[in-house]
Order: C-alpha cells, then structure tokens, then sequence
C-alpha cells in the first residue's frame, strides 16, 4: 500500500480541523463529525484546544482511499506556534493549504506558503467558505498569484458562491480541458507549442499526468473551492490527495534514516517520540541511533492507522510511528542516517520574550519546574531558566497566547497553579572582539601530568585548557573547533578522542548561555586549543567546571554587544493611506527598505525592533479603515542603541 505524509495549514479559524474531521468522515476512519465549537473534534484532543477553539498541537489521524494510506498531520494556526509547524513540515510528503473565501489571504498564509516552498512540499489549495455571504473565489486566486506568486490552477468552479447553496463543480468538457490546457502550457514548452501551433487539446488523462509532474515539481498548486461546513468540494479534495499529491518515496532496504518532528508523553508518563522514517525499517527492541551519538533501545512502537495508532511490531519506511523507550530523544533529532533531499533546513525563530513563573503556592516550585522542563521537551525552542541566587524559574516563549497556553496546561495537566510576572524581550550578545585564556595545572600540587603546568596557576581544577573566542557573522550560531593534540585527552574519562571533543563542545555551549551582561551569546567561534589532565585523579567534572571558568573570562576579554531581536514588516494598505502609515511608521523607529504602488494598492516593507511591533499591529486598522494586512517574520538581531539592557546571571536549569 502506498503512503502519503499530508500536513493541512492555515491561518487560525480558516477551517483547516473542521476539513480534518470531513476527510476522517469521508474516508470512513470516523463515523461522526467532530466539531470544533463543541470540542469533539479527533485532532484537537487537549482540553484547552477545546475550550478556546484552536489547535495549539500537532496531532496524527490516519485514514485510506483505496491503495493509499494517508497520515494527516493537522498544524497550529497561530503564529505563536509556528515552529510547531514548520517541525511537521520537514516531514511532510505534501500538503493542503486553506485559505478563506471570505478573508483572502490572511497574515499567517503568506508565512506558511513560503515555508512550504523553502522545505519544497507540494501544496494542494482548498478554498473554504464558499457558503459564506462574502465569498469571492477570483479574488482569492488573484491574490494568490499577486501577493505570493503562486501559479494555482483552479481543477474547477464555485458555482452559487457567498449563499447556503453554494457547491463546487467540475467540468469536463472540452472548453474545461481547453482551460486547464493553457494553465498547464505556462510551465510546459512543449504543450505550448502544440497549443501555439493549433493542435489538437491533449486528453484528459495526459493533461491529469502533466499536472502531477507539474505538482511533484513544484511548478503549479491545484486548486479546488468548497466548504468544510457543508462538505461541498470535498470529494474533489479527496480525488486529488489519492491521484494528484506525491506519495512517499521510501527505501525499504536501506538503512534505517527518519526524523522526530514531536515528543509526546504516554498516560503512565512514558516519553513517545513521533519519527516519520524515510528508509529503512525499525522493530521492537532494535537498538537505534539518534541525536549526538545517543543509542537506546525500543521497548514499544506504535503505528498510524485508521481509528488510532496501533501497537506494532514493525515500523516501515514511510510510516510515522510512537517510539517508547528512547529517554533522551529530542524533536528534531535524526534517527539513524540523515534524511537525503529533503529540501532546504528547517528554519526556527527562536523565541523572543521570557517572563519569571511563580507558583500559587511555595510547594508547587518543585512540581512546576518539572513540568515547564516537560513542555520544554516537547518544544525544545522553550527555554526552562533557574536563577539559583533569587530562587526563580524564567521560560521564554513567542507571545501572549503561547504564555496564556502555558500557563493554564501547568495548570490543568499538572495541576500547578502559577503566574507570568511582567514579560520582558529577550537579547543576545556577541563578541566584538577575540580574547583567549589558558590555565594550566598547578604543578606544585600535582604529579603526573600529562601537559603543561605551572607552580604558580591558581586554577583549582585537576584539568587544564586553553581557550579562544571569536566573532562570528551575524546568523552562524556558535561553531566548537576542538584542536588538541591526541597526548593531551585523557582517554581514560572520554574513550576517544571524538568522545571528548563532543563532551567538550557540550561544556562550551553550556558556559555561552550567559554573556558578561547576562544573555546568551551567540555568533561566535570558539577554539580549544589546549589540554591537560592527572594520569590519576582528573575527571570529567574537572573539564566541565573548567571550561565555563575558561570560557568566561576569554568573552571577558573579548568584550560583547548586546543584540536585540528585529522583526520584518511587510504592508499591504490601501494608496490613499500610504502617507499616514509612513508618518507613523517613522514614529516607531521602522527602518523602510522597500515601498512599491499601484494605482490601488501600496506595498511597503521595513525592520522594527520586535519590541514594538505591537504597536504598529494595534494603529494599522485605524490608520487603513480596516483594510491594511501586515506580515511579520523574524529578521535577526542587531546591536542596541544606547546603554546595554543587563540581565542579572543565572545558572542554567
């Protein structure tokens, strides 16, 4: 049987669980439909979900047509849990993107289509609402190719669109294959040339194999208009996930090669890491690699499949499976071989705002601690904090629906009442210099050295290391060069050479959590170049306590800059308004690096500092009469203006 990872996207409220619960009814995988203003739907499973109407995780539902078994991946719709859905996108086959009828393109639609096409994922549109007074089709698929360059070809019509008796129909006649034919020939010399010199239209079944190629390339995105409310359209939809959208490709024989896109954990607490495998096959109680050279063994496994996932034996390639058993898995890792072609990296933007969590009550610290590091483990781009000196716990997060989320899961999965104190926006710093430190082994207290020493070091560690910090460009992120001479690694702590430069690079990025005003660094290249240890008596905590000492007092010299975290700003507004939102964006500090007009509309693109983008979200409506649409993503960091905010250090949970 054929496999099909299909994710389904949209901008919150556009529809996308009411089409998961349609689809799961159609294919006969359920045998009522869910609603989502009742909280009964098969992929909004948290209370939460529930209650406030969106999807807030990730969730699987398996369902067939005919010799095809589709793994439908429902995603977050807010923009607070986008890198929830760009996890599931590095895993995708293909997927539907929903877009209203009503509301056109929305904020968060631009952002997932472009995602989409980064990580190259065939997208199938479905154009929901049709029933809705307002709908407007044209316009959709105008916006569609003006806005966010799509080349979507419409399979067939709304017809009766904006009222109850709305439906989609698809025709085949030979002015529809005309139709299809010349959207086709725009991506496809050779059916123009038999289109320019007269010829006769191809079949039906020819133009249906052109259009695959052309959805597998990435060339065209079909298009079907319906309503999830209704059902109307959706068998058309699911028409084109069984004969139009890529299946997987898998290797069967190969070896085992897959990824973790979600970290869920079991009623009886157990870790459950979804991997989707590309090649190769995983049993119950084969040993597997993961991560940074980690190996566990899998104690259980489960399937997806209609009505569940299903304790199996086995895992094939293409399939999604719950691996139990694999403790220090994280989302994101690998497991086995990298995955071959899957397209560009996945690209998080990290979070940008942190707030102290205080417990209701002083005897929930403990509990509530245990419980932010497990939602931290689910969603490794949550930062868990302990400030051991004033006895706090921080977390990081994206934005107030994310804290509001989070706070009421301690609250109801955990059962920790606690709250948010004020939020504050989290920086970085980066090196604006090179600084090194070495420090060497007290000779005159140790015998047997193994490297060089000094009677006169007041390095308390039974360890020696020498350390180099420099600048990186803006985006590299932190890159480890461990340079030590062979001689110099005590294989007695670390076994190989490898095994220490890993345990080393580990103790590296653990001292950059906090620079010398009380951010984490990044953009930096950090050189070991020295080593030195006992033949008897060092041991690893030696080298770990060391290096953050080492490692401290090189960025000491280096000197850093405090970098705050930008947002890019993309506007669309009406002309007439452009010279008022100018006026105000110059009031806020946007620094305008592109503007382009048409007779209607006025584009405009620029980089805020994201503490204020608030601001401009809250004036554009009074500024436009309603009419602006504003982008957002994340555009890096750049160096502060003024003083450096500090942030007292702390140590890392």
């Amino acid at each position: 049987m054929r496999t099909l990872n299909l994710g389904i996207l949209a901008h919150v409220d556009a529809g996308k669980t009411t089409l998961t619960e349609l689809l799961l009814y159609a294919a006969g995988a359920i045998d009522r439909i869910g609603s989502v203003d009742d909280g009964t739907t098969q992929t909004d499973y948290l209370t939460l979900e529930r209650e406030r109407g969106i999807t807030i995780r990730s969730a699987v539902a398996s369902f067939e047509i005919g010799d095809l078994s589709v793994n439908l991946i429902d995603t977050p719709g807010h923009p607070d849990f986008i890198a929830e859905v760009e996890r599931v996108l590095s895993v995708l086959d293909a997927a539907i993107l929903v877009v209203s009828a009503v509301e056109g393109i929305q904020p968060q639609t631009p952002l997932l289509m472009r995602a989409l096409q980064r990580l190259r994922v065939p997208t199938l549109l479905f154009i929901n609402k049709i029933d809705r007074a307002g709908s407007d089709t044209a316009r959709v698929l105008a916006g569609l190719r003006r806005r966010l360059a799509l080349d979507s070809i419409a399979l067939g019509r709304a017809v009766d669109e904006g009222t109850r008796n709305a439906r989609y129909v698809r025709d085949d006649d030979d002015e529809a294959r005309a139709r299809l034919a010349e959207a086709l020939a725009e991506k496809d010399p050779e059916l123009l040339q038999v289109l320019v010199d007269g010829g006769p239209v191809p079949s039906r079944a020819s133009l249906q194999a052109r259009l695959v190629r052309q959805v597998r390339d990435l060339l065209a995105q079909p298009a079907v208009f319906g309503s999830a409310l209704t059902g109307t359209g959706i068998d058309a939809v699911m028409d084109a996930i069984a004969t139009i959208m890529p299946s997987a490709e898998t290797d069967g024989s190969g070896p085992v090669s897959g990824r973790v896109f979600k970290i869920e954990r079991t009623r009886d607490g157990a870790k459950s890491a979804l991997v989707r495998l590309y090649a190769g096959h995983i049993s119950v109680r084969d040993h597997v690699r993961f991560g940074n050279d980690h190996e566990g063994r899998v104690t259980r496994l489960s399937v997806y499949a209609p009505g569940g996932p299903i304790q199996s034996p086995i895992a094939h390639a293409g399939q999604i499976a719950a691996l139990l058993g694999l403790e220090e898995i994280r989302v994101g890792d690998v497991v086995g071989q990298p995955p071959a072609d899957r397209g560009a990296e996945r690209q998080f933007a990290p979070p940008t705002l942190e707030a102290v969590v205080v417990p209701a009550l002083a005897a929930d610290r403990a509990r509530m601690r245990n419980a932010l590091l497990e939602l931290a483990d689910q969603d490794p781009l949550i930062n868990v904090r302990q400030d051991d000196t004033r006895d706090e716990i921080s977390v990081s997060f994206y934005g107030d629906v994310q804290r509001e989320v989070i706070e009421a899961t301690l609250e109801r999965e955990y059962g920790v009442k606690a709250a948010f104190r004020q939020t504050m926006v989290l920086h970085v710093e980066r090196p604006s210099g090179i600084g090194s430190e070495e420090q060497l082994i007290r000779a005159a207290t140790h015998a047997n050295i193994s490297g060089r020493s000094s009677p006169d070091s007041a390095n308390p560690y039974r360890a020696a290391l020498g350390v180099r910090v420099e600048p990186g460009p803006p985006g590299s992120g932190i890159r480890v060069v461990v340079d030590v001479d062979v001689h110099l690694v005590p294989m007695y702590i670390y076994n190989t050479v490898a095994g220490f430069a890993s345990a080393i690079t580990d103790y590296v990025r653990d001292s950059l959590h906090e620079g010398p005003h009380g951010w984490a660094v990044t953009d930096c290249r950090v050189v070991v170049w020295d080593s030195g240890y006992l033949r008897t008596g060092s041991m690893a905590r030696d080298f770990r306590l060391l290096t953050g000492q080492v490692v401290r007092t090189a960025l000491d010299r280096a000197g850093t800059v405090v970098c705050e975290p930008m947002t890019r700003l993309r506007l669309e507004i009406p002309v007439a308004s452009a010279s008022g939102v100018m006026k105000a964006l110059g009031q806020l500090g946007v620094r305008v690096d592109g503007q382009f007009s048409t007779a209607e509309v006025a584009k405009i693109g620029g980089v805020l500092a994201a503490s204020r983008v608030d601001e401009v979200r809250h004036r554009l409506p009074g500024l436009t009469s309603g009419q602006g649409i504003l982008e957002t993503e994340f555009a890096g960091y750049e160096p502060v203006a003024g003083p450096p905010p500090e942030r007292r250090r702390r140590s890392a949970v």
